[in-house]
């Protein structure tokens, strides 16, 4: 199932497939495990919750349409039509490549915390993190920068982001990742979208600012966007308004 992708499933229903950021290239184990399987709870009522990762060890030129393709061989591998998408974060970028480029595969599309390209900090937070992980340094500690705008709050989520890391020294995979981002710009595409599409965004998301957000709604045709004011990237898609609110897009007939 799903061409030999990484993957979890739990629910009954229709199919969900939900697209996210790991580091590894794996289904998630511990308290990561225990954290994604949490949020997607509320959807398993409703659907069989497809959790899929990438494969392993793919070439460091991957693009986002590289990455897109390896989906929907999963999809088309696994499922005899179209499906409905939850993508969270970078997930939602490569979700946004492959209901651009396969749009016969995605029915529903549903996002949070993204857009169709990263703002000036995501960007330069990622690039941070990649640097480090060539130098072999834990790379997590760069990312603080876009969890808070608060310089002693940085500094202690420096500290915690880089006790993270531990016993996970090969980031490879998050590399290859990160660097196929950093070249994704779809704006110029978003009009071959074909799904109905709903972008739930934090005002103060520091990783894909507001404004592309925006920017994304706007070209593709007929989406909507929830924003939650108050809420930055991670707090967007931990928001307890963000299951109702994706769940009632995603059933509504």
């Amino acid at each position: 199932m799903m061409n030999d992708l990484p993957h979890l499933s739990a629910g009954a229903g229709p199919p969900l497939v939900v697209l996210l950021y790991t580091p590894r290239a794996a289904n998630p184990t511990g308290l990561a495990r225990w954290s994604t399987m949490r949020m997607v709870r509320p959807f398993t009522q409703h659907f069989t919750v497809h959790i899929v990762n990438r494969p392993p060890g793919l070439p460091p030129t991957t693009t986002m349409a590289d990455l897109a393709t390896v989906y929907a061989r999963g999809i088309t591998s696994a499922f005899d039509g179209p499906v409905n998408v939850l993508a969270i974060s970078t997930g939602g970028s490569i979700a946004l490549q492959l209901a651009a480029d396969h749009p016969d595969l995605v029915d529903r599309l549903v996002l949070g915390g993204t857009a169709a390209t990263l703002g000036p900090a995501g960007r330069r937070a990622q690039r941070a993190y990649m640097e480090r992980a060539r130098q072999g340094k834990r790379p997590s500690p760069a990312l603080a920068e876009i969890v808070t705008e608060s310089a002693v709050g940085r500094r202690l989520v420096k500290g915690l982001l880089w006790l993270s890391d531990s016993g996970h020294e090969d980031h490879t995979d998050a590399v290859t990742v990160l660097q196929a981002e950093d070249g994704f710009d779809l704006r110029g595409r978003l009009a071959d979208i074909k799904a109905a599409t709903l972008l739930i965004q934090g005002g103060k998301d520091l990783v894909y600012p507001l404004d592309l957000a925006r920017q994304t709604v706007e070209g593709i045709p007929d989406a909507q966007l929830v924003v939650y004011p108050d809420r930055g990237h991670s707090g967007t898609f931990t928001d307890k308004r963000f299951a109702p609110d994706a769940l009632a897009f995603l059933t509504d007939s």
